[in-house]
């Protein structure tokens, strides 16, 4: 059998992906022929000639992603800041958005010894973990209302701690009970959350549509309904001088922050950028 130029085969799928529509069509190209060969994507310029069963295995791959099956779930990995956390039908993906909402969670913990986290709507544990990654001296408690989502959290939970990571304390709640961790009333320093934000009928790709739970998507209020309830928790967790950080839906550059100045409690109210200029999340501390 004759070896092939890696080259073209990368090539060839950026072609039938940018055809499919994909939004990332060489970088897809790129991490799926990473993924047949067991190394980082970085290493793809090492690798001139591979053999055919190799073209094949890209070539089934790239087919799936064609038909707009989430790269993730072909891959099996999402990554959110320095860590990697295994997804799959049933969770939702993390997003890059969110490292800047990570960035300012833990920038916000500096200097604050064995501080007391709290992630809500914490899907497969991303957030959560990436912080007790960060800080291994930190409290991180995470929940979620979805019992796939926790199989998937306990799940990179497990595989973190097996690495070295302290242990996440992962709960079964749902962030409208006015109880969960009432234990932790006025102790918490950082409240992080990721909700279900996008308003019903919202215009999005088929990644999303059609594989991301719906639940963890969608929220009625025009999106703004698990928001609400996420900032009321945050403003009861929170210790003076601690702080929240909330993602949202692009279109709530006001509403979202809106919402966290009703609560007087709060001050100090920002909303912040993502990579792409689009309003992504609000902050607030605790007065």
């Amino acid at each position: 059998m004759k070896r092939q130029p890696l080259r073209l085969a990368i090539l060839e799928a950026t072609r039938i992906l940018e055809q499919a529509g994909v939004a990332s069509p060489r970088t897809d190209a790129e991490l799926l022929a990473a993924h047949v060969l067991g190394v980082e994507r970085g290493r793809l310029p090492l690798i001139p000639l591979v053999d055919p069963p190799v073209i094949d295995a890209i070539g089934q791959l790239v087919a799936q992603r064609a038909k707009r099956v989430p790269l993730q779930h072909l891959t099996g990995w999402a990554a959110l800041g320095n860590i990697t956390v295994s997804v799959g039908p049933g969770v939702f993906i993390p997003r890059p958005e969110t490292e800047l909402l990570l960035e300012w969670g833990l920038q916000l913990l500096k200097g604050r010894e064995h501080p007391v986290v709290v992630d809500l709507c914490t899907g497969s544990g991303a957030l959560a973990l990436a912080v007790a990654h960060e800080r291994p001296d930190a409290i991180v408690y995470a929940v979620d209302n979805d019992p796939t989502a926790l199989a998937w959290a306990r799940h990179n939970a497990d595989a973190c701690a097996a690495a070295g990571d302290t242990p996440i304390r992962l709960y079964s709640g749902d962030v409208g009970d006015s109880t969960i961790f009432a234990e932790l009333d006025g102790l918490v320093d950082l409240v992080l959350c990721n909700p279900p934000y996008v308003p019903p009928g919202g215009d999005l790709p088929p990644e999303v549509i059609d594989y991301d739970p719906a639940q963890a998507v969608f929220a009625s209020e025009g999106g703004l309904a698990v928001l609400r309830l996420a900032v009321a928790t945050a403003a009861r967790l929170l210790k003076p001088g601690g702080g929240m950080a909330i993602e949202h839906d692009d279109s709530h550059g006001t509403a979202a922050p809106s919402v966290v100045s009703a609560r007087k409690v709060l001050t100090d109210v920002r909303d912040h950028q993502d990579l792409t200029g689009r309003p992504r999340f609000v902050t607030a501390r605790r007065t």
